[in-house]
């Protein structure tokens, strides 16, 4: 089945498919005047996104925060990674959600599972079969 059954719940912009990304990354934004700075996890997606304003148009990356921390989210992006990998080859489909817990991120992943009908249904958040 691949990753094209999995998706990847992101902090406002709803699902991203699993098998669009390209890259997994950490990164800090710069503090603005009243806020502190955050980290954020982010996605690459193997699509890209075009702005344009008078000087023309520009095409660039296109990234998707998963979620926002205070903390370094270290390790987030291999565990992510190791995830995503571990779910590659098998026949699963669902939704991986990111969840600051204390000084990591977890990732919980939701089944879907096919009812009597054919129809499929979540089943709750659970860690992958394993």
């Amino acid at each position: 089945m691949g990753l094209q059954s999995i998706w990847i719940r992101t902090l406002s912009d709803g699902l991203v498919r699993a098998d669009q990304v390209i890259g997994v990354d950490s990164h800090r934004t710069p503090a603005l005047t009243g806020k502190p700075s955050r980290w954020l996890l982010d996605v690459t997606l193997a699509v890209p996104a075009g702005s344009g304003n008078t000087d023309g148009w520009d095409v660039a990356e296109l990234h998707r925060t998963l979620t926002q921390t205070d903390w370094h989210p270290a390790q987030a992006p291999e565990d992510l990674a190791r995830l995503l990998s571990g779910l590659r080859h098998r026949d699963i489909a669902g939704i991986i959600t990111a969840v600051p817990d204390r000084d990591r991120i977890r990732f919980e992943f939701q089944r879907f599972e096919t009812t009597a009908d054919g129809a499929d249904a979540v089943e709750g958040t659970a860690e992958p079969p394993g």
